[in-house]
């Protein structure tokens, strides 16, 4: 028996992502059209349109589909953005936002997980999303961008994230710690940011931006 998977993307969004408040129309079309199946490893093929994070290496996890659509409905994008997304993990969440915007650059530490997103986005005709094998707090883009996707937790938003965006732009990130960490939009508005709270959840730290130990005696 072959697995539907067209019809698990199809309930994926109907009883997953919609009824998480995601009713965008851009946002779950580009949800029900890419194969999320393609970019989860063989493994864990039959769980891709799963409620679940599912395991990349490294320790990196794949979001779970209801945060990857309410990042992107946070960000509305509307085709001619430039995107930095920093994370690239299994490139689902790139391909959807090279989906919906003019162009993303995605950073991704691990040079396998990048070099298999590259792949995976070549497959699906997305010439517009560069994949760059960098840490990004070693990272410099000499530009800045329209909109910021996060794909880790921070302790704190770091000040280099928020140098990369243009006035006007917006950046989606999970910050503070566990259990109460809170999904935020930041706004660089003229008089400094702006955040907009979004939603609770919980995801792992970004590699350098955890929070500091703390001493005990």
């Amino acid at each position: 028996m072959t697995f539907d998977y067209a019809k698990a993307r199809e309930m994926m969004v109907e009883q997953q992502v919609r009824p998480w408040d995601v009713l965008d129309p851009r946002v779950l079309e580009v949800l029900a059209r890419l194969p999320r199946e393609a970019f989860v490893g063989e493994r864990h093929r039959a769980l891709a349109y799963a409620d679940l994070e599912l395991p990349l290496g490294h320790g990196e996890t794949m979001l779970k589909p209801v945060i990857e659509g309410r990042a992107l409905q946070a960000l509305a994008l509307e085709g001619a953005e430039s995107v930095l997304e920093i994370g690239t993990g299994s490139g689902f969440l790139t391909a959807c936002l090279a989906s919906l915007a003019r162009e993303v650059v995605s950073l991704e530490r691990h040079a396998d997980l990048a070099d298999a997103a590259r792949g995976r986005l070549q497959a699906q005709g997305l010439a517009n999303a560069e994949v760059v094998a960098t840490d990004a707090f070693a990272w410099e883009p000499g530009r800045t961008f329209d909109a910021i996707c996060v794909t880790g937790a921070v302790d704190a938003v770091p000040s280099r994230f928020l140098q990369w965006l243009r006035p006007g732009g917006r950046m989606f990130i999970v910050r503070g710690r566990v259990p109460a960490m809170e999904a935020v939009l930041l706004h660089a508005d003229v008089n400094g940011p702006r955040i907009e709270s979004l939603f609770e959840t919980d995801l792992p730290y970004l590699a350098g931006a955890e929070p500091a130990p703390e001493f005990k005696f």
